[in-house]
């Protein structure tokens, strides 16, 4: 299994930037677009695990006592080194603890933080490999709207499985985990 932990959006988000990415693409860019179905805040990265290891973190998971999250979106942006549009979400002390309480459950299951400063984001598209360089700088140019995005309250956080494929990767929600503090 190749597992993550992420928080899912709310649909009012997922309309919003759906109407960003339709407005963004254009035929033969060179980009790959994720779908709305795929859209997530990623948590953590754990990769491919064992059935033995996901029943740990299954467990150390629940044990969480974290309260729900606001989640603001920012503007958009590019990575690009890596090639990659996306959604920037605002780093709260909310989301930076539930962060921190995942990296240390998962940590007693054998899985090793990143060692990169959390930077959380909505991944929108992708170059391609075989793409054109100047997609994304034409796309870089298209970027000077900055939506105002509805924020919301996550009340839960999903262990996610990735099934890599030749049109991206598909997410199947293998657990849910609420959030309420208590």
């Amino acid at each position: 299994m190749r597992l993550f932990v992420g928080i899912p959006l709310a649909a009012t988000v997922i309309d919003q930037l759906s109407a960003i990415t339709a407005r963004l693409r254009s035929g033969g860019d060179g980009l790959r677009w994720s779908t709305p179905e795929s859209w997530h805040i990623t948590l953590q990265f754990l990769g491919n695990t064992d059935q033995e290891h996901y029943v740990c973190v299954v467990a150390r998971l629940r044990e969480l006592n974290a309260p729900p999250v606001p989640v603001s979106l920012e503007e958009l942006g590019l990575f690009d080194r890596s090639g990659i549009l996306f959604a920037g979400v605002r780093l709260t002390p909310e989301l930076l603890s539930l962060h921190a309480q995942i990296s240390a459950a998962t940590a007693v299951c054998g899985f090793l933080p990143e060692a990169r400063p959390y930077q959380p984001h909505i991944t929108l598209a992708r170059g391609k490999r075989n793409g054109q360089p100047q997609s994304l700088q034409e796309l870089k140019a298209k970027l000077n709207h900055h939506p105002n995005f509805t924020r919301f309250v996550s009340q839960q956080f999903f262990l996610y499985e990735s099934f890599l494929g030749p049109a991206g990767s598909r997410y199947e929600v293998r657990e849910r985990f609420n959030l309420d503090g208590r």
